[in-house]
């Protein structure tokens, strides 16, 4: 069998175009399972068993994180991961309409959640429970929307995290335009400026939405972060069936860069994500992060990933858990001790205990509630249906029903 190389574009000044100009399906296959370990582009600082990886270009970005800041991280982590398996397990009970887990993936958000600024601003979808514990947006307020009770309770300009989209990719679009928006008002071209971030899976790389983000962030130079968390399934669709090359290379066609990352490398996350947030705080455009990665879970608690991928993948990143790496890191390099771990744990189940708490106290929100935010000004017709409705109800013996 051909090799990749023969038929995918290696990045500028790097190889020969391509020759084969329609590959068959094996070279396609044999191309894209070629990056199972994310191929020799891919970005890493701490290999699976927590030894640090000497690189050249990156290294500096991560030159001010102490032991310290690495048990941090750490913590971040841990603490994120039970409060994911918590929800998880209360969707389980009943007590949640859904759940979209985020296993597997705690380094790839921490990493670039803890890069941001207070003065960038986020687009999320609805998987990033990570970033938004990184902007200070509890897990508790996360609950209400997978519950049914509100939208999102933050306010998303003083967190400076929009709320969750569940349209998929449509949080790209809206990103692009916020980032144009910078740029127009001269928030860009220094270290002080600002930047945005945007977080998407691989599947949607296959939406229109997020073409068309490209097409506007590249032209106008928006100061946009484009983070793929490419997890290898779409719901049930593998990334071959979506793309002939890796996914950070499609950033090429569109005049700005690409770059690959190793996603369950907290500290590889942590140094790309501050490049790039740098180069658009610069104004040199936006940039393509794909962070190259595993969802150990179900997409939603509505999936059954048994039906379309194999045990033994899941077996086979488990040995990549970028938790646990970190923790070998630590305790190689004797940077925390067991009353570190144990004082971690112990936060993680006082979490855990608060949020179930939580959830089986949340009170039902009033009736009225569903006419709030629905322009973002007052609708004289929204208003007159609401009092309508308020009127019907206050018929019936007892009130709300």
């Amino acid at each position: 069998m051909s090799s990749p190389e023969q038929w995918t574009h290696p990045e500028p000044r790097e190889g020969p175009a391509a020759t084969a100009a329609a590959p068959s399906a094996e070279q396609v296959i044999a191309g894209l399972r070629a990056t199972s370990e994310g191929g020799p582009e891919l970005v890493q600082l701490l290999t699976p068993e927590g030894e640090r990886v000497e690189n050249p270009e990156f290294d500096r970005y991560v030159a001010d994180v102490t032991a310290a800041d690495l048990r941090a991280l750490y913590r971040d982590m841990v603490l994120v991961r039970r409060a994911d398996r918590e929800a998880n397990a209360l969707q389980r009970q009943g007590q949640l309409g859904i759940w979209v887990p985020l296993l597997g993936q705690e380094a790839a958000q921490i990493g670039a959640g803890r890069a941001l600024r207070d003065t960038d601003m986020v687009f999320p979808s609805y998987r990033e429970h990570g970033v938004a514990w990184c902007r200070g947006i509890s897990p508790k307020e996360i609950l209400g929307i997978f519950r049914g009770t509100d939208h999102g309770s933050w306010d998303s300009n003083a967190k400076r995290f929009h709320p969750y989209t569940i349209v998929i990719g449509n949080q790209v679009l809206n990103a692009a335009g916020y980032a144009m928006g910078q740029r127009f008002e001269g928030k860009v071209g220094d270290s002080d400026s600002e930047a945005t971030m945007v977080f998407f899976g691989d599947g949607a790389t296959s939406q229109g939405d997020v073409h068309e983000g490209f097409v506007w962030a590249a032209v106008y130079d928006a100061p946009l972060v484009f983070f793929c968390q490419n997890n290898q399934w779409a719901i049930s669709e593998p990334t071959e069936r979506q793309s002939r090359l890796p996914l950070y290379q499609r950033a090429r066609g569109y005049g700005f860069p690409g770059i690959r990352v190793d996603g369950n490398d907290v500290l590889a996350t942590l140094a790309v994500s501050r490049w790039a947030l740098d180069e658009c705080r610069h104004g040199n455009g936006p940039v393509l992060i794909e962070a190259f990665t595993y969802r150990m879970d179900a997409h939603t608690t509505t999936d059954d990933p048994t039906r379309y991928r194999h045990s033994d993948e899941l077996e086979a990143w488990k040995l990549k858990d970028p938790i646990e790496r970190v923790r070998v890191n630590l305790v190689r390099h004797e940077h925390a001790d067991q009353d570190f771990f144990d004082s971690v744990q112990a936060d993680a189940d006082a979490l855990a205990a608060d949020l179930r708490e939580f959830c089986f106290t949340m009170p039902e929100p009033p009736v009225r509630q569903m006419f709030d935010h629905v322009y973002a000004e007052a609708s004289p017709f929204v208003d007159a249906q609401r009092d309508e409705f308020l009127a019907y109800q206050a018929n019936f013996a007892g009130g709300e029903h």
